[in-house]
């Protein structure tokens, strides 16, 4: 063989390959999220009533407000900081137990649940390893229910009752924890 030929046929090898890796699969998984998977493929958009995206279903929302659940606390303040919204950037603190500056970050925010009635629950405590964690527990969901009953004047077994709609159970029935999406929960708080 000469030169030529190598050289024709390594073009056509990478050519080839090119197309099957930066073309044909990326279309193909494009195309089974699309139809297998269209709302997960697609951020897990929640829209309001116009239709305009209000959060997602798995990016955690910031709640401070008496007459919602409160999330857990974010180390990146989930995209609310303007360099954070612009970056995209997740992340946790990375704060050792032995680190002085991690008590100093949670022991306000034991406070702040204290004065509300709630115990403190590590969820409710501590950020998440993305920082971007849209869940809490139950018992922290449950731990609320006094302060929710007391400011939005519901009953506690109503309260309940959206806090076991709101449950997203284990994945694939065995990884990790069923825990309660905060923002789901809180969007039918508003419905009620």
């Amino acid at each position: 063989m000469n030169i030529a030929q190598d050289l024709f046929k390594s073009i056509r090898i990478v050519a080839v390959l090119w197309i099957l890796t930066a073309v044909l699969y990326p279309l193909l998984t494009w195309g089974i999220g699309q139809t297998l998977f269209s709302n997960q493929a697609n951020g897990s958009l929640v829209l309001n009533a116009e239709g305009k995206p209000i959060g997602s279903t798995l990016i955690g929302q910031p709640f401070k407000s008496d007459r919602y659940f409160w999330s857990r606390p974010s180390t990146i303040e989930y995209g609310t900081l303007p360099e954070v919204a612009k970056t995209g950037a997740s992340g946790a603190s990375n704060l050792a137990p032995s680190n002085p500056a991690l008590f100093d970050r949670i022991k306000p925010e034991a406070q702040r649940l204290r004065q509300a009635n709630i115990k403190p629950t590590p969820d409710m405590l501590y950020t998440s390893g993305s920082g971007l964690d849209p869940h809490i527990s139950l018992e922290s969901a449950q731990a609320q229910i006094p302060r929710l009953s007391q400011a939005r004047g519901m009953e506690p077994s109503r309260l309940q009752e959206l806090i076991n709609q709101a449950i997203d159970d284990r994945i694939l029935w065995i990884l990790g924890e069923p825990g309660v999406n905060v923002l789901k929960l809180n969007l039918s708080l508003d419905q009620k």
